[in-house]
């Protein structure tokens, strides 16, 4: 039974969990948030009326999305108290106002103008309409940078001095723009680019397939596979950037990532590898020589540790990092190989009467959110067996509550969870199925009350419609 599990394992559990349903949703807003700037920027210039019915169509499923992440992210802070208190404790001098930054800069800028940005076009001008739209994606990118500082900090502290247990800032500069802060936000922000980018592609590739809303959808996986083929290898480059960053700060979480047990030069290239911890080995390797050392140290037979460096205890759990890595990577790769075919195709005139590259549009839509799950566990099950890497562990952040207490929590969290996302798809569904409006019809939002037109009284009495 849940009840007789370690509560410590069942508080990371629920953590975990809960981090993974909200995290959903930021990445998709921030990816969706620019490609609308994109979208209204192109209808400001050319008055296409096609690009303002994708940003109508986009923007409705922008405000649901929005909406479960702020609902979904407001019981993290929580969890901080009643499941991790002594961490509360211990990096409240860092954590508290770093959060709270990033909800009075960032959230609010967000809430305020995003009442502008769906509800608006009508009342304030398209250039201030622009601009509304434009302080909402700076805000969903401004918050991600402040909730990404404080987790980084976690990864590489800096700018502290620990008293008493506690976590006393020396230097805010040296907190905030900690040592692997400019990588997160970077990986982060571009892999949510990438989401968005990818499920504007699937949701048009499927208009195109069921011959719905053809304009509009055309322009939409036009522009979805273009953003991507722009992301995806530049995505590679920072993931290249990021992997040496940690290698240099966390050398055990990439010993991992790499399945490598021991010390060496010409560390191999794990493709495939069941990884046992207990064993302290692993079984049925494919590997290519040298390659794992020419990726992390840009040198042939460049060294890279081993996980035998350090004891079993300060070892991370190797086989959930080792595969959530590789299924990073393979997404990866694969974005990259499909946005590039689709702007061969599009060249090539071909993008919109290739059917199979519409359902593979289609079949990549969730493509994103797995790729950002498997990436989030790289990072934080990498990070084990601490909170603050190096200094603080996690048995030692837990608050001291019984076992069945987090399991009947975390319970409630899955079934509650499970009806918010169930919720959101089916709504989402609406949306996508009724698709854009036409692109000559009425663009103003539906979100916007519809009035019935006023009858005009004529110089000479006579009511008439007004125009």
């Amino acid at each position: 039974m849940l009840a007789d599990i370690d509560p410590i394992l069942l508080a990371r559990i629920q953590f975990a969990f809960t981090v993974s349903f909200h995290i959903l949703f930021p990445t998709l807003t921030i990816g969706l948030a620019w490609f609308l700037v994109t979208v209204e920027a192109l209808w400001l210039r050319t008055h296409n009326p096609v690009y303002k019915s994708l940003y109508l169509f986009w923007a409705k499923l922008f405000a649901l999305a929005f909406g479960m992440g702020v609902v979904s992210g407001l019981v993290l802070s929580y969890q901080f108290g009643t499941n991790f208190s002594r961490f509360s404790d211990a990096t409240g001098p860092v954590l508290g106002p770093l959060l709270s930054v990033e909800v009075l800069t960032a959230f609010f800028v967000e809430a305020g103008f995003i009442g502008v940005m769906l509800f608006g076009w009508r009342k304030v001008g398209n250039r201030l309409h622009f601009l509304a739209t434009i302080l909402v994606s700076i805000g969903t990118i401004n918050s991600a940078f402040w909730v990404l500082a404080a987790n980084s900090w976690m990864h590489t502290p800096a700018g502290v001095e620990w008293i008493d247990g506690r976590a006393v800032v020396q230097d805010w500069w040296a907190v905030i723009f900690n040592p692997s802060m400019p990588y997160r936000v970077t990986h982060m922000v571009l892999a949510s680019f990438l989401t968005g980018a990818f499920v504007v592609a699937a949701v048009s590739a499927w208009h195109l397939v069921r011959r719905h809303h053809e304009a509009v959808a055309r322009k939409g996986l036009s522009l979805g596979l273009l953003l991507a083929a722009i992301v995806a290898p530049t995505q590679l480059l920072v993931g290249d950037q990021h992997g040496l960053n940690t290698l240099e700060h966390q050398p055990m979480k990439v010993a991992a990532m790499e399945g490598l047990w021991e010390t060496e030069r010409g560390a191999p290239l794990l493709l495939f590898a069941l990884p046992d911890q207990d064993a302290q080995e692993n079984h049925a390797e494919i590997g290519v020589p040298n390659v794992a050392s020419l990726i992390l140290t840009h040198d042939w037979t460049g060294e890279v540790r081993g996980l035998n460096e350090v004891d079993r205890a300060d070892q991370p759990p190797v086989a959930t990092v080792f595969f959530s890595f590789r299924i990073m990577v393979a997404i990866g790769l694969w974005m990259i190989a499909l946005s590039a075919l689709g702007v061969w195709l599009r060249w090539r005139g071909q993008l919109f009467s290739t059917p199979w590259l519409h359902w593979a549009c289609i079949l990549s839509g969730p493509s994103g959110f797995v790729a950002t799950i498997a990436g989030w566990m790289v990072a934080e099950v990498g990070r084990q067996p601490y909170t603050v890497y190096g200094i603080l562990r996690t048995t030692e952040s837990a608050s001291p509550v019984a076992s069945g207490a987090v399991a009947t929590s975390l319970v409630s969290f899955i079934v509650v969870y499970s009806g918010l996302l169930v919720a959101f798809l089916w709504y989402a569904a609406r949306v996508v199925r009724a698709g854009p409006p036409a692109p000559d019809a009425d663009d103003t939002p539906d979100v916007t009350p519809s009035r019935t037109p006023r009858a005009a009284v004529g110089a000479d009495g006579v009511g008439k419609p007004a125009e």
